[in-house]
């Protein structure tokens, strides 16, 4: 089945204009504590890390989709993995979700549970807000063990978020 969250996203954004995004704690990267605190926002205390659980929360009610992970990326580093693991489930398809800041994304890696790999052709330009195609996996509905991306802010661009979304 293919579905996008565009709908949905768009939804949220309008629902939550200051979301800084979570995971629940999960597989979190960056930090931006004093921002979010200062926003009102929820922090993650072992990263220092800003949180719209209950915003996410919502997503995965209402779409079937599950968010695996976030990476706050501030260009400096060209790679970030989000570790996802087998408690998480099994999915057939994954879908990037950018807010923030634009991010162009070069390569996306994905690592299942027997160590196969999978590189879908990625060369996208992500403006703020922007949600990928759902990329569906090969075989059945798999464990994925992690998600590598290599990525580059765009000029004047700050610092991104990206999600991972999976179904």
């Amino acid at each position: 089945m293919r579905t996008t969250l565009t709908s949905v996203f768009l939804f949220s954004a309008v629902a939550c204009a200051a979301c800084g995004g979570g995971d629940g704690g999960r597989n979190r990267g960056g930090s931006n504590a004093g921002q979010a605190a200062q926003a009102g926002r929820p922090v993650d205390g072992a990263r220092g890390e800003a949180r719209d659980d209950a915003q996410d929360r919502k997503v995965e009610a209402t779409t079937g989709w599950e968010k695996l992970g976030e990476r706050n990326v501030d260009g400096k580093a060209d790679r970030d993995t989000i570790a996802v693991g087998r408690a998480e489930g099994r999915f057939s398809a994954i879908q990037i979700k950018v807010e923030q800041s634009a991010l162009e994304m070069y390569d996306v890696l994905v690592t299942f549970g027997d160590g196969t790999t999978f590189s879908p052709p990625t060369r996208l330009v992500f403006r703020n807000g922007e949600t990928s195609r759902v990329v569906d996996l090969p075989g059945a509905k798999r464990v994925i063990k992690k998600v590598e991306f290599k990525y580059g802010n765009l000029p004047g661009g700050g610092r991104a978020q990206i999600e991972l979304w999976g179904k």
